[in-house]
């Protein structure tokens, strides 16, 4: 029977080795401000454990895009709609009014500051610094690894006076690269956090861009809603003066009376909810907005491609499902690695105090050795094949997953030209009805001065033409609305808004 060999060494030498470590390491701390002690603390550290990457905080799109998405066969047959020859006639160029304008902003600069301020972001961002320190944890398995430890003698025997001080070191010689697959694991996630990150960006700066959006629709519906209690109002007072000086029914003013209330309640409600929408701008920009003039220019509409393919691998949501496919297999291929061995380099230090040392036999006496060592899992009851059989199952799930979002992507984009295709041809009907319900307003009018209308034919096509210009408008905004949402499902918020190469609580996305 063969037994084991170990190099050994001089305790001497070992022993003068710690001593110099140790007053080294206490020489670093005391001169603290010393650029020679730092530099060697600096490189000391080096050696023993790993340096954290800062880079994780700006993120390089081009590298995080590299990939090309596949989606299967069967989520790929979408009808596509094409560009409608009156795609540039949208009506998006009609401009609001506000009675009092305090300070302008653009939509642009709005989202902007939303993203750097909102917490949401704040709270993605630590779990995003939080994994990158796990990639430093998966790291460190490559670096000397230290362990200390007292134990006493047997309670019940003569040796029970004893202290055995012992010290262990160990270092990876070769481990078939299951550090390496643990590491690329961490990596993965990272890049998943990063995803995470870009979509809670997006999905910040859509609420945003909707809650602009709100606002100036219902700013435009006040209006409206004010010009109709003014008409029905006046109305009123015509119908009141005729039936005073007896030309006409006293049942008249009383139901004109009736279009007032109405017309009053309606403008209640459009007052109700533009503070609402305010009160969220409000939160998410911090300021009260309430005389603040925002700005949507055309380049919203031209820069959102909205007939253009979309590219996939730049959309953060396929990013994050790709992530995850990665994901899946690194840690796959660590299970199937955890069957190999690890061979690792060890090296120990004992010193016995009141007592025997029990390696050598001899009173308190000092103990050291050096080898190399193989470990491996050889048998756990089949748990390391249960471990990949979940871990094919995990990423046949995130490549489901990816084709989900894919179909998702698709359905969402369709549907959006389909809205906004559909809502420009009701502006231009609309557009036509305002006109002629703004003559037969006109002409109703002449006529029920002349006895030949009554005055609910004149109050009818006074709400008719006030009701056609808030549903022109009503239409308009939600073209706009649309596009937000197109714009966040494409992955486009960030050109949109400006937000690239823009740092946002520390974060920034290059290009």
């Amino acid at each position: 029977m063969c037994k084991a060999k170990y190099f050994t060494f001089s305790l001497k030498k070992m022993s003068i080795y710690i001593g110099l470590s140790l007053s080294l390491n206490s020489i670093v701390y005391a001169e603290t401000q010393s650029g020679y002690f730092k530099d060697i603390q600096q490189n000391i550290g080096n050696l023993i454990r790993p340096k954290t990457d800062e880079s994780f905080s700006k993120v390089q799109f081009s590298q995080l895009s590299n990939f090309q998405v596949q989606p299967d066969p069967l989520y790929q047959q979408l009808p596509v709609v094409g560009v409608s020859s009156d795609a540039e006639n949208v009506g998006l160029n009609s401009s609001y009014y506000l009675t009092e304008v305090h300070s302008r902003l653009s939509l642009q600069e709005a989202v902007q500051i939303a993203v750097k301020r909102n917490p949401t972001i704040s709270q993605v961002l630590a779990n995003l610094a939080a994994q990158n320190a796990n990639i430093d944890v998966a790291k460190a398995q490559y670096y000397p690894q230290l362990k200390a430890g007292l134990n006493t003698g047997d309670f019940t025997s003569s040796d029970r006076g004893r202290q055995l001080y012992t010290i262990e070191a160990n270092q990876l010689l070769y481990d078939f690269g299951k550090v390496k697959s643990s590491v690329d694991t961490q990596k993965n996630k990272l890049e998943a956090e990063q995803a995470n990150v870009l979509l809670n960006i997006d999905e910040i700066a859509t609420q945003t861009a909707r809650s602009i959006i709100a606002v100036l629709r219902y700013r435009v519906l006040l209006n409206i809603a004010q010009d109709q209690v003014k008409g029905v109002s006046r109305l009123h007072e015509i119908a009141r003066l005729r039936s005073d000086a007896g030309i006409s029914s006293y049942a008249d003013p009383v139901q004109a009376q009736s279009y007032v209330e109405y017309a009053k309640t309606y403008l209640l409600t459009q007052q109700n909810k533009l503070r609402q929408e305010e009160q969220k701008l409000k939160t998410l920009l911090g300021f009260d907005v309430s005389r603040t003039d925002f700005i949507i220019h055309d380049e919203f509409l031209k820069k959102s491609d909205l007939y253009n393919a979309p590219q996939l691998n730049t959309i953060p949501s396929m990013i994050a499902a790709q992530a995850e496919i990665e994901i899946a297999k690194s840690q796959k291929k660590q299970t199937e690695l955890s069957r190999y061995p690890t061979v690792s380099l060890t090296a120990s230090l004992n010193q016995a105090l009141n007592g025997k040392n029990p390696s050598t036999g001899k009173q308190d006496d000092t103990d050291s050795s050096i080898g190399i060592s193989m470990t491996s899992n050889f048998y756990q009851g089949g748990a390391v094949s249960s471990q990949i059989r979940s871990a094919a199952y995990a990423e046949q799930a995130a490549r489901s997953k990816l084709n989900a979002t894919y179909l998702n992507i698709m359905d969402s984009s369709q549907i959006a030209r389909e809205n906004i295709e559909n809502m420009d041809k009701q502006i231009w009907v609309l557009i036509d009805r305002e006109r002629s319900t703004a003559k037969t307003r006109e002409l109703y009018e002449e006529q029920y001065k002349l006895g030949k209308r009554s005055i609910l034919d004149l109050l009818s096509s006074e709400q008719s033409f006030h009701s056609s210009r808030a549903e022109r408008e009503s239409a308009r905004y939600d073209i706009y609305d649309t596009l937000a949402m197109y714009i966040n499902v494409m992955g486009k918020s960030r050109d949109i808004y400006q937000l690239n190469n823009t740092k946002i609580q520390g974060f920034e996305v290059q290009q």
